[in-house]
């Protein structure tokens, strides 16, 4: 069986594994960085002129410019090791491949309570 380009079979494969988790982690990270940068900027133009408000929504937007940059740099990290390596450790960035591989996972720990058998696995 096929699901969104990976195959199924009946085990979990560690690599396709941690690829998802660094996939989540890079989009959570990145989509939280933005949250507080809209966030920040909401609060900076309701201070009212107030100076600590002012200075908590700065803040606020430095430190999520700073994550996001963060948050690059980190992507651009892993593709370097991971052609170094021989590994496409962001193969699994496509949200129709994240999505994919989460619900065969919540699928397969789902039917673990029936006596094991699972309708398949990652390879």
């Amino acid at each position: 069986m096929d699901i969104s380009g990976v195959s199924v079979s009946h085990e979990f494969n560690v690599v396709d594994l941690l690829n998802l988790g660094v996939a989540i982690a890079i989009l959570l990270a990145g989509t939280l960085s933005v949250f507080y940068i809209f966030f920040g900027g909401i609060s900076f133009i309701l201070s009212g002129g107030q100076e600590e408000k002012i200075k908590q929504a700065v803040h606020t937007i430095r430190y999520a410019i700073i994550g996001l940059i963060v948050t690059i740099l980190s992507v651009t990290l892993v593709k370097i090791l991971g052609y170094i390596f021989g590994f496409d450790l962001l193969s699994l960035v496509t949200w129709d491949r994240i999505t994919g591989l989460m619900n065969l996972i919540v699928e397969r720990v789902a039917n673990s309570g029936n006596n094991g058998v699972g309708t398949g696995t990652l390879r």
